[in-house]
């Protein structure tokens, strides 16, 4: 399975962007699909964006598209999340992963995740 770190994560205004990176390693990045997904406090985790191996689809949900950009360096094994106009509903931490299934959407398919990155938007 492939090792997956985040980072970039951090305290920002609301209407501020962060960009999130994750670095794989230990697989071919380039054979995953890969999600960024968010845990708030009390709430289930969602699938935030998600990029397909070759990085020409993607996935987002409602309450982010047009803010969020989802994209992936295959060379440099890294995927990404820009985040724009954030808002204090955005605070969360953000989890990357790893699925080697073509159903992106479904959580249940995702076998390697990071450890997380603390996004906290004040309002």
């Amino acid at each position: 399975q492939v090792q997956l770190v985040e980072s970039g994560g951090g305290l920002v205004q609301a209407g501020g962007s962060l960009r999130l990176s994750c670095a794989a390693s230990g697989g071919t990045f380039g054979s995953y699909g890969m999600g960024w997904f968010r845990q708030a406090p009390g709430k289930q985790r969602e699938l935030v964006a998600a990029i397909t191996k070759g990085g020409f689809g993607t996935y987002y949900t409602d309450s982010v598209k047009g803010r969020f950009t989802i994209s992936r360096d295959n060379a440099k094994n890294t995927v990404y999340l820009q985040m724009n106009s954030l808002k204090s509903e955005d605070t969360a931490v953000y989890y990357c992963a790893a699925t080697d299934s073509g159903l992106l959407q479904v959580e249940k398919f995702y076998a390697s995740w990071g450890q997380g990155t603390q996004v906290t938007v004040s309002s």
